[in-house]
């Protein structure tokens, strides 16, 4: 008699119709956490397709989105006990993604959230050692506190080199997609957790303030002193385009700026805005808005300084719920470059997370080119 064939079923929730009277029913915070996490962006951020699919799923299902997230994650670490490295790398990253994207909707810093960064950076740390194919930094800032990042190599022969950040809140690891395009065309990259971002903020205490600028001092001399001699360019995604536009008017070592998503005026987001602008707060280490307010104020994308005429690419999305056209046209007028230019994807959403690919390869080109322009200049 033939043996019967072993069947083994895994258990998913799998898609779950998310129809008004379904969402209608559900908690405030997870309607929230569903509308600002789309399935581009989450994928975007490095959760697997299959792990966004279950985690909305069973979050319409009615299920906790920080729980769900914290179970796929562990399940994620299940397979990856024990594996050789082609499959304990995958499911490291994809844990590391899930845990990160668990603390998302919180709004304080509590010690649970500081403990699940952690985890995530050092899963994404022990992914990194076995893949060999990216270094955890530490830069030491004005007053000896520190900024976290992560080096991704462009080879043995650099063309450049570039620092990318993110936002409110998708930070160094979220943004790995557009690190990698760039580092595939040859640009060292450093994946910076810039003040009240990450790291730097969960596990060094280091937040926004106005004392900003030599922050991103360090920063760029750090990039300068592991490349010496090669141009650098700076990619800001969100929030972050402005503060990277802020940054790059003021340094001449910046020789090119990407602003991907950012805002003209970030220091006048108004309470109105909600938990968007209880996150900013909270970028700078209070829960006072006006202690923030002046913080965000002096992150002026517009303002002159002795770089300014430095190559500028806007990117934005034309469905933008967050910056509308009028306000990404205005960023592109104001900003204290001739040198300027800007990409509309017309169905583009915020940061253009559902052209990932389009726009990390337009971005890693467009960067690309700019920095060997100015490298032959210099």
């Amino acid at each position: 008699m033939t043996k019967p064939a072993s069947v083994q079923t895994r258990q998913f929730v799998g898609r779950q119709p998310e129809t008004e009277e379904a969402l209608a029913g559900l908690p405030e915070i997870s309607q929230a956490a569903l509308r600002q996490f789309s399935t581009e962006r989450t994928m975007a951020y490095g959760v697997d397709y299959s792990d966004v699919v279950e985690l909305r799923g069973r979050v319409v299902a009615g299920e906790d989105w920080q729980e769900v997230a914290l179970d796929l994650a562990a399940t994620c670490l299940e397979h990856a006990e024990g594996a050789a490295a082609p499959t304990r790398v995958p499911n490291l990253r994809r844990a590391s993604a899930l845990l990160r994207m668990s603390q998302m909707m919180k709004l304080s810093d509590t010690d649970d959230r500081r403990a699940t960064f952690a985890r995530a950076a050092d899963l994404y740390q022990e992914a990194a050692a076995l893949a060999r194919d990216r270094e955890r930094v530490t830069i030491q800032a004005p007053g000896g506190v520190p900024m976290a990042g992560w080096w991704l190599s462009g080879g043995p022969s650099p063309r450049g080199a570039v620092i990318v950040i993110g936002g409110v809140e998708g930070w160094a690891m979220d943004f790995e997609s557009s690190g990698l395009a760039m580092a595939a065309r040859g640009l060292d990259v450093l994946l910076l957790d810039a003040p009240g971002q990450g790291e730097t903020r969960f596990t060094h205490h280091h937040y926004l303030t106005t004392d900003w600028p030599r922050a991103f001092d360090a920063a760029v001399d750090h990039v300068a002193e592991r490349c010496a001699g090669l141009p650098i360019g700076i990619v800001g995604h969100s929030m972050g385009g402005g503060i990277a536009m802020a940054a790059t008017a003021r340094d001449p070592r910046i020789r090119a700026c990407v602003s991907n998503g950012g805002l003209v005026y970030p220091g006048l987001v108004p309470a109105s805005v909600g938990t968007f602008f209880t996150k900013m707060v909270a970028f700078c280490g209070t829960e006072d808005p006006e202690h923030s307010t002046p913080v965000w104020a002096s992150v002026d994308p517009t303002a002159s300084g002795p770089n300014a005429g430095y190559p500028l690419l806007v990117v934005h999305g034309g469905q933008d719920p967050m910056i509308s056209d009028d306000l990404s046209n205005l960023l592109l007028d104001l900003a204290p470059t001739e040198a300027k230019e800007m990409v509309v994807f017309s169905d583009g959403n915020h940061c253009v997370y559902n052209h990932l690919q389009d726009r990390d390869i337009l971005i890693g080109d467009w960067m690309t080119a700019r920095l060997a322009a100015t490298g032959q200049e210099a």
